[in-house]
């Protein structure tokens, strides 16, 4: 599943009213720094894993969550769904398509710092959009902090506040909670299962991540014969 040609015109637009994406290391791999890095998938998929926005290994390979973090996600995946350790770089490939994938900005910043609230609100339309058109599920696997709150964008006091009392719980990282997504012309709901975000740098949390993100699975009933909405 691609965006359309209209989506991607109007990524690149929005991509340049804002200052901040690492032209450096789109040139290194001579990428254009105006167009989206979004993973997307097959529309049928159960699942979706929900990020920040891409780094270095994303720009290089031109597809989300494929770095460090990224791979952290797919040898959990393909442990999972095939019992054993995932052998090589092409494996983790293969099992990404299984799934959807997303960012809140796809667009890598400098120092891989998150994008200010102003460059999150110019794109949330957009990637709302890409959820809501290219997508059929509900099921989201949320990357961290900044991932999450992005589901608060543009919405009610009362709304951001429940997105902030469920951030508080102890149990946040086993606890799901419903939100309302609109764009233009498209709203849904969606149900959202945060996990930490799964960076190297991320101490606390990082080794544990495969445990967790296991533990989302099983709660989602997720299996090799059903990752398609076609087999539920």
């Amino acid at each position: 599943m691609q965006i359309s040609e209209e989506q991607r015109a109007a990524f690149r637009t929005c991509a340049r009213k804002f200052t901040g994406i690492d032209h450096p290391v789109y040139s290194k791999f001579d990428r254009d720094p105006l167009e989206p890095i979004i993973g997307l998938g097959d529309t049928d998929s159960r699942i979706c894993f929900f990020g920040r926005d891409p780094g270095t290994d994303e720009v290089r390979h031109a597809t989300p969550f494929i770095g460090a973090g990224g791979q952290k996600i797919r040898s959990a995946l393909y442990r999972y769904l095939h019992r054993c350790d995932m052998p090589d770089f092409e494996a983790s490939m293969e099992v990404g398509k299984l799934f959807f994938w997303a960012n809140t900005v796809p667009y890598k910043p400098i120092g891989n710092k998150a994008w200010s609230m102003k460059v999150k609100r110019n794109c949330h339309h957009l990637m709302a959009d890409v959820l809501l058109k290219n997508w059929r599920g509900s099921d989201i696997i949320v990357l961290g902090r900044e991932a999450f709150f992005w589901f608060g964008i543009g919405r009610s006091r009362q709304e951001r506040a429940a997105l902030d009392e469920f951030w508080r719980r102890g149990d946040r990282y086993a606890a799901m909670i419903e939100v309302d997504l609109a764009s233009k012309n498209d709203a849904r709901k969606f149900r959202l299962h945060p996990l930490p975000h799964p960076s190297p740098l991320n101490a606390t949390w990082y080794k544990r991540f495969p445990e967790l993100l296991t533990q989302r699975l099983e709660q989602l009933d997720v299996r090799p014969s059903n990752l398609k909405l076609s087999a539920v």
